[in-house]
């Protein structure tokens, strides 16, 4: 879990007027189990969520383990498909999940996975290329970087992962508690990468267990329990509720 210890809260960036970029409209997400405490054998892992993500905003999302926040990202991404609703994303929009591990080839060298990641969200192969110099030196891989991921620890895929995304410019960040990977270094200085990102018109959707990160950069927040929406809103508010339970 990240510790932040000295962040000042970002400044609430008004979204008013803003038109969203990623509506979420009365998802399910279910499976079918032979669990017998499962209601006819079938397991929600997301149960009737509508949100709406607007252009330039940060929005936290904060629960318990398995409540399924991962699972709403990768909805959100398009790695997986609603039982029913409808998730819509502009298509303008590039979008990029930031998790473990997930989009690297392994038996490739971590710049050209960072090559491959760079278009696959929109640049073109000039632009991404003009990116991996950058990108190797922010992540801290150094020769590493030119060896296959499969030989990495999680801590240099994530960091790999975050870097590739933050120097890119994907319009929407899908952000699963990549910011508590790596060490104390490495945390604080994406910490503050992704604070001066925000301060900018960077759209975010952020899963943390650290309140204190969700409150220091979040600028909206929304509550998961057992696959519902327990409560959204104010970040503060969200936040107490929570602890609250």
């Amino acid at each position: 879990m990240l510790t932040v210890d000295h962040v000042e809260p970002m400044p609430i960036r008004n979204t008013a007027r803003s038109e969203y970029v990623l509506e979420l409209d009365h998802v399910t997400l279910s499976y079918r189990s032979q669990r017998t405490h499962f209601d006819h054998g079938v397991h929600n892992v997301l149960d009737d969520i509508s949100l709406e993500l607007f252009e330039g905003e940060t929005l936290g999302v904060i629960g318990r383990n398995g409540v399924g926040k991962t699972t709403m990202l990768q909805l959100m991404a398009g790695i997986l498909a609603p039982t029913s609703g409808s998730v819509r994303q502009d298509k303008s929009k590039s979008s990029s999940l930031l998790t473990i591990g997930l989009g690297f080839r392994h038996d490739l060298t971590g710049r050209d996975n960072a090559l491959l990641s760079a278009m696959l969200q929109g640049s073109t192969r000039k632009q991404a290329l003009s990116f991996l110099e950058d990108i190797k030196e922010f992540s801290e891989l150094a020769d590493s970087f030119e060896e296959p991921v499969k030989t990495y620890s999680t801590g240099m895929r994530s960091r790999l992962g975050f870097t590739t995304a933050l120097m890119t410019h994907v319009d929407i960040l899908l952000v699963d508690e990549i910011l508590s990977v790596g060490d104390a270094g490495f945390r604080t200085k994406a910490s503050a990468a992704m604070k001066e990102r925000l301060s900018g018109e960077q759209t975010v959707v952020l899963v943390s267990h650290s309140d204190a990160e969700i409150g220091a950069l979040c600028d909206r927040a929304i509550w998961i329990n057992e696959g519902r929406i327990a409560a959204e809103g104010n970040t503060e508010l969200v936040l107490s509720q929570y602890s609250g339970v």
